[in-house]
């Protein structure tokens, strides 16, 4: 295996370092590239391009990288060790193989005359000037002509049999499909399967595939330049995902070449380190061995006493930033009404600044700017954008109630704003005497289409014109209506003593200028208000609970809560559901609120048949973990009996008709025959789903793939009849190998729009 760094997408970011510090792409810096390989126990580079050129820039890079031991190369769409640069300054007449063919030969054969006796691997094929598809008439005949010149090139200026030079060919994009249509390879060429470009490996060798001589390889990415949006500022790879996906390229037989897109390096030094150790060696870090790998870096970074700690900062830090890219977050992201789901990140997000700073603060002062570069800036950038933007969600929310709170939430999204170019300010100029300066040069706020912007732009916000005296409104969690402008009845959502959730609130705000007192009073006895009483400003959140559910009635009810100040009066009711059911007959997952949640590691019970076994990975996916069957190269099962399959335990309260939603990574279809599970309540026919097929995961299309990879999740949903209240034991069955879990959950009729999915719910 030939484990490999690729620096491809280089703009403005190490462009203005290199510059800086170096004076270009010159030998100076890939000096420090090569090293940074080697430590990694790397071998294989393809350089930097748009805007730089390899050989041309300066001639000592190619003979420094023969010093190094380094295999030289050019990325997929730079064919015959010649970049994109160079046929800018030396090539002529257009990129098109069908009008200039002797040009474009002439150009190749100088690639493989400057490659004298320097260890490379030859990309061969072609796509569009530019990385982009050839035109629309160019056609299978076409490119294999194009392979069997070029061979014939390689084999003319080397004076061997084309199959002694090592070549490999990209099947990417579009080039992919004419693979799939019959597009012959030679067998001596490696084949360069890839991902889509965000971390979903697209194809893979079938078992019943031949062997090839030249193996298989496959492109990966931790940064992209492309629809739906462009990702290149801070790390989004969860190493628990990389681990997956090239888990499942390994046991599929691609371990020739493994290349990776890093981007401009600096942000991406965690997955990277991991990419390496595990291509080194797979079989040494297992799916339940991450967060030791995590904690061992973190030792090796910054000593032992800290590294449990930092290992879980670098974790969190990537699971959020891979549940949705920063640069594809806005205002709508995260609900801000429902499950707490917006103030829920913020406050995680925050935490995590907290214990960063402290750690911060405890490091001797000699490790305190690389704890700054890995954790502390991404950790803080990461958490300020969010909170920005949730401030922004809440600021329109808040002017379209006239709350006199809308104006701190807008004050707060311009602090935040300006705190986002100070971080980078302080990275780049500050910290360590500007060493790394240029690297948080990085867009990555208002985007409006895939590209980054040229400038960042604040989220624009709304200003309320406020009253002199004081006015009372009241809003309700829930709802984005407020009250007394609704002429509707105020029901909060449903309170009970199964839920995670242990209260309610209502928001007292102020929609004048001077402040008022409030009450907030009810009947029942029972129900704890906090704070019942108070002074407003601006606004007041008041806590509804039950203590001691033995002291409330059973069934359920609404319960009136009555709130005045500044001479208005609002009613609002709080729906209970106190089950009669005696508690000792209530086991499992207990529905409430309509719904029921489950993370996917929660099962009651895997079943599998040997050699399968149900594997959880930690830390994987938007929320807990995921779930799978291993081995991943194992045949399709026939869902009943015995077949493997999650038992999970659960108490419904409703009947009739419900939905079960299957959170599902957004794996695609590699082994090409559709991903499929399977689920069933009880006894009941169980239902075969079809998560993905070729048609639905045609990367770069308008289709569900989309979706898929902006939300980093693939929801597909079931309906089930239950023919009455009680237990039931909900399963999921496993189809096809390589689906993996990662949530369930039951909608009863009260699932309400939001991000992540409704939190997990009470387990008793």
């Amino acid at each position: 295996m030939i484990c490999a760094l690729l620096k491809r997408r280089i703009r403005q970011i190490v462009t203005g370092w290199t510059k800086e510090k170096f004076g270009g792409y010159n030998h100076q810096f890939y000096e420090k590239v090569f090293e940074l390989l080697l430590r990694l126990k790397g071998n294989y580079l393809w350089p930097a391009m748009w805007g730089s050129a390899f050989n041309a820039d300066d001639p000592q890079n190619p003979i420094l990288a023969s010093n190094y031991g380094i295999v030289m190369g050019t990325s997929h769409h730079e064919p015959m060790l010649r970049s994109q640069q160079e046929w800018k300054r030396f090539g002529s007449g257009p990129w098109n193989y069908q009008t200039n063919a002797a040009v474009l030969d002439s150009f190749w054969k100088k690639g493989i005359e400057n490659m004298d006796s320097h260890e490379s691997i030859v990309t061969i094929g072609m796509r569009g000037d530019g990385d982009k598809p050839m035109e629309e008439h160019s056609n299978i005949e076409l490119l294999e002509k194009i392979v069997a010149d070029q061979r014939a090139i390689i084999a003319a200026v080397t004076g061997k049999p084309p199959s002694a030079t090592p070549q490999s060919w990209a099947l990417y994009k579009e080039v992919q499909d004419y693979y799939d249509k019959g597009m012959q390879v030679p067998d001596d060429v490696t084949l360069l399967l890839c991902d889509d470009n965000w971390g979903n490996v697209r194809k893979l060798p079938r078992p019943t595939d031949p062997l090839r001589d030249g193996g298989y390889g496959m492109y990966y990415h931790f940064d992209y330049v492309g629809g739906p949006r462009n990702y290149k500022w801070l790390n989004t790879n969860p190493i628990a995902r990389v681990w997956e996906e090239m888990h499942l390229t390994k046991d599929y037989g691609d371990d020739r070449i493994w290349i990776v897109n890093v981007g401009d390096i600096k942000p991406m030094e965690f997955p990277i380190s991991f990419f390496f150790d595990y291509a080194w060696n797979p079989n040494r870090i297992a799916a339940g061995n991450l967060p030791e790998w995590s904690q061992d870096w973190a030792t090796q970074q910054f000593g032992p006493s800290q590294a449990t700690a930092i290992a879980s900062l670098i974790t969190d830090y990537a699971k959020f930033n891979g549940r949705r890219k920063p640069e594809l977050v806005d205002q709508t992201t995260y609900s801000p009404t429902d499950y707490r789901e917006a103030e829920n990140i913020v406050s995680t997000y925050n935490a995590d600044v907290t214990t960063a700073q402290t750690i911060s603060s405890a490091l001797p002062s000699a490790l305190q700017a690389a704890f700054y570069q890995l954790v502390l800036y991404p950790v803080e950038a990461v958490a300020n954008l969010n909170e920005m933007y949730v401030a922004d969600a809440d600021n329109l929310l808040y002017a379209g109630q006239g709350r006199a709170s809308a104006a701190t939430e807008a004050t707060l999204v311009a602090t935040d704003f300006t705190k986002d170019g100070t971080l980078s300010t302080y990275y780049n100029q500050t910290l360590s005497g500007g060493k790394w300066n240029h690297f948080m040069d990085q867009t990555h706020i208002g985007y409006t289409t895939w590209s980054d912007p040229a400038t960042q732009t604040q989220p624009s916000t709304m200003s309320v014109n406020l009253a002199t005296a004081a006015g009372m409104g009241v809003g309700i969690e829930g709802s984005t209506s407020w009250w007394p402008n609704s002429t509707a009845t105020a029901v909060l959502p449903e309170l009970g003593p199964y839920q995670s959730q242990t209260n309610r609130y209502v928001e007292i705000f102020n929609t004048g200028k001077t402040a008022f007192n409030y009450t907030v009073t009810s009947t029942a006895s029972w129900l704890t208000i906090s704070p019942a009483s108070g002074s407003v400003t601006t606004q007041q959140r008041v806590l509804l609970s039950v203590a001691d559910w033995t002291t409330a009635p059973t069934g359920t009810m609404q319960v009136p809560i009555t709130i005045t100040g500044a001479n208005k009066t609002v009613t609002v009711q709080l729906a209970i559901n106190n089950p009669t059911t005696p508690a000792s007959q209530i086991h499992g997952y207990v529905e409430s609120d309509g719904y029921v949640s489950i993370e996917a590691e929660h099962y009651a019970c895997g079943v599998g048949t040997s050699p399968l076994q149900w594997t959880r990975i930690p830390d994987f996916g938007r929320t807990l973990s995921g779930m799978t069957l291993f081995p991943v190269t194992t045949a399709s099962q026939t869902p009943g009996g015995n077949s493997p399959h999650l038992d999970y335990v659960v108490y419904l309260f409703s009947s009739g008709s419900v939905k079960v939603g299957a959170y599902l990574s957004p794996t695609l279809d590699v082994i090409e025959k559709g991903l499929h599970y399977a689920v069933s309540f009880d006894d009941d026919a169980i239902q075969t789903v079809t998560a993905v097929t070729a048609s639905t995961a045609n990367v770069g299309t308008a289709n569900p793939w989309s979706t898929w990879v902006s939300n980093n999740i693939n929801v597909q949903t079931t309906t089930h009849t239950i023919s009455s209240p009680g237990l039931h034991v909900l399963k999921f069955w496993m189809v096809d190998p390589g689906v993996v879990l990662q949530k369930i959950v039951v909608d009863c009729g009260g699932v309400k729009p939001s991000y992540l999915g409704p939190p997990e719910s009470f387990r008793r």
